[in-house]
């Protein structure tokens, strides 16, 4: 008898409608879902595609995490992602057999980890005044990459060179980009480029299908 646990497109839109109900009936997040969410049923299917995205690379997603959280980023303090998170962990371990509930909480805990930073994260002023330069242009770019061309030295902790700043720009899906001492991950998207500090340790990971470049710069860009 085939177990209905597995990861399929079947199992994971069971997962996602099981989850969100609990999610609304959960005193903390229920009313900030149910004022986001105007058409249920399409945001069920927004998220399963997602997931699809993520743990089976069929590319079904094509939104912007970052931009529909930073909406509400006002109603989401940091403490409600371990609560989205527990929840999420109680339902996986029940609706999927128990390898694939831990990649599935594995790579919950690291998409909630960046969404956070990336919204509560922001840099002093001071910095920002650096950054904003009336022109800017790399004198030089990578090639385009995808999840399936991008170096292995990117995917590992690496700087720049002295004096060198660089802008990872992802063109389609998202990018996980993780700066070493600050031991965070943000999430990248398009609209949502990552700036690289000159000898900075940091590193990239896809999430799912992604196309991305990374532009080089003798002086702080403007991102």
């Amino acid at each position: 008898m085939q177990d209905d646990r597995n990861l399929d497109e079947e199992g994971l839109s069971r997962l996602v409608a099981l989850f969100y109900a609990r999610v609304r009936e959960d005193a903390e997040l229920g009313p900030i879902f149910d004022d986001a969410v105007t058409d249920w049923p399409a945001h069920l299917e927004k998220l399963t595609a997602f997931w699809s995205s993520v743990m089976l690379t069929t590319g079904r997603y094509k939104g912007n995490p970052m931009q529909a959280h930073l909406k509400h980023v006002d109603r989401i303090p940091s403490e409600l992602f371990s609560r989205w998170l527990t929840i999420w962990n109680e339902t996986t371990g029940e609706m999927m057999v128990p390898e694939i509930a831990v990649a599935m909480q594995a790579k919950a805990g690291r998409i909630a980890q960046s969404l956070d930073a990336a919204l509560h994260f922001r840099l002093p002023k001071a910095e920002k005044a650096v950054v904003e330069k009336p022109t800017s242009k790399p004198y030089r770019s990578t090639p385009v990459f995808d999840d399936q061309t991008l170096p292995e030295a990117l995917r590992r902790a690496h700087t720049t060179k002295q004096g060198v700043w660089g802008v990872i720009r992802v063109l389609e899906g998202c990018v996980r980009y993780r700066i070493e001492a600050h031991d965070h991950d943000v999430i990248l998207s398009p609209g949502t480029p990552g700036l690289v500090r000159p000898q900075e340790p940091h590193h990239v990971e896809p999430v799912g299908p992604m196309r991305m470049q990374v532009e080089f710069y003798d002086h702080p860009p403007v991102l």
